[in-house]
């Protein structure tokens, strides 16, 4: 019997997916868990299994083009299946609920929920199947999709020579449509003749249009307001030199910024919140979503139960997170279900900003960097470590005093490090 593959939801904020690479064609035989194509979601570019044997009749989706959430994605049966009948009767699998819904007696006093349909089953590219790769004259094995290795070579390029940007940083299709070869006259900053107009046209990837909508989204529909305050980081800074003089320790400051968001939103849990549109949700755990820059974008890797984890292993999940995204490996799971959000820009020595609330949270803290500067302490003028920290706001949770309060906990955990440890 046939069986029509949808296109899967591969993160909680997906809405389509590109395909990138079909690592089947029609007539190739299929057997359960072969990796049917490579597809683009808004965090990452994943291998799709599949949960079928048989023969792929037929593909909804071309590569490079872009399909909703349970759209055709494919085709697989026998040899001879008629494919406009089965194609005649395809029924997403939210459509299939939805009529379980309408066909279903309701029964008195008893509520019921549809069982929601099995979800197909997606490895991040550098699990279970194994990888391609081309071997170059020096041994060193380059890891590459079937499609980027095609593509590579109708093109004459080398693959050792392209810095992938699919998982574990193996060359995918975008690579090889993108790359340019370097030259003296071709360097990575390309310079128009003087006098002449020039410009360079990017597609726009599934990750970079999901930031666009919800970004968007969150600005213009949720009513933002700002609060802005100067933390003495004095004792923050001594403090954290007595933790690294320790064999085995390296605490940074971003690690001690996380615990004391922790222990504030423990202390204040109406900043915890969601607007969910007919209710807000009032979460009884702290997950903390750190933003990290990659190429495409932002990614918030997020910390769970923070509020229950001690420096140092904030700290070694921290730096997990950020080699895991250095490295391309992130997955779901690491990057869902956030309830408060910090995005810190110190690193790069902006002293203050206001950041856009990060959906469904109703705060993100933006953090500035530490500056020594002139302060005026007991009277006297004297050097001092300042910091400058924003909370933006969803006021349709959060009111100003409700904010003001979670920051002032914040700061005064900040200024006296030890009190969060006891």
């Amino acid at each position: 019997m046939a069986e029509i593959v949808y296109m899967p939801k591969l993160s909680d904020t997906m809405t389509e997916g590109v395909v990138a690479a079909w690592n089947k064609k029609i007539g190739d035989e299929v057997k359960e868990g072969d990796i049917l194509a490579e597809i683009e979601t808004d965090k990452a570019t994943m291998e799709f299994e599949s949960f079928y044997d048989g023969v792929l009749l037929h593909i909804g989706v071309e590569v490079g083009k872009a399909a909703p959430v349970n759209s055709v994605l494919a085709v697989i049966g026998e040899k001879g299946d008629d494919i406009e009948e089965i194609l005649s009767s395809a029924v997403a699998p939210d459509e299939k609920a939805d009529k379980s819904n309408e066909d279903a007696t309701p029964t008195p006093l008893v509520e019921t929920q549809p069982i929601p349909a099995p979800t197909p089953v997606a490895q991040v590219e550098q699990h279970k199947a194994p990888v391609s790769t081309t071997v170059i004259d020096s041994n060193e094995r380059v890891f590459a999709s079937p499609l980027a290795k095609k593509l590579a070579k109708e093109k004459g390029i080398d693959l050792s020579a392209i810095q992938g940007s699919g998982e574990n940083g193996r060359v995918i299709k975008r690579d090889i449509d993108h790359y340019r070869p370097f030259t003296p006259a071709n360097s990575q900053i390309q310079r128009a003749p003087v006098g002449q107009e020039s410009f360079r046209d990017e597609t726009v990837s599934q990750m970079r249009k999901t930031i666009a909508k919800r970004l968007s989204d969150s600005k213009f529909t949720a009513p933002h307001f700002y609060l802005t305050l100067d933390i003495d980081m004095d004792n923050a800074v001594s403090s954290r030199k007595v933790m690294n003089a320790q064999e085995g320790v390296k605490v940074s400051f971003n690690d001690m910024v996380i615990k004391a968001v922790a222990f504030a939103l423990r202390q204040h849990p109406n900043v915890n919140s969601a607007w969910m549109g007919d209710f807000i949700r009032r979460n009884e755990h702290v997950h903390i979503g750190v933003a990290v820059a990659v190429e495409d974008g932002l990614l918030v890797p997020v910390i769970k139960f923070a509020d229950t984890k001690g420096l140092m292993e904030i700290s070694a999940e921290v730096k997990s997170f950020a080699q895991k995204a250095k490295d391309k490996k992130l997955q779901p799971s690491d990057w869902e279900g956030n309830t408060f959000t910090i995005s810190n820009l110190g690193m790069f020595g902006i002293d203050t900003f206001t950041a856009i609330v990060n959906p469904p949270d109703s705060c993100i803290l933006a953090v500035g960097g530490i500056k020594e500067k002139a302060v005026v302490k007991n009277g006297n003028l004297q050097p001092g470590h300042v910091m400058k920290v924003t909370l933006s706001c969803d006021h349709r949770v959060v009111d100003g005093a409700t904010g003001a309060a979670f920051l002032q906990t914040f700061k005064s955990a900040l200024e006296n490090p030890f009190s969060m440890l006891l």
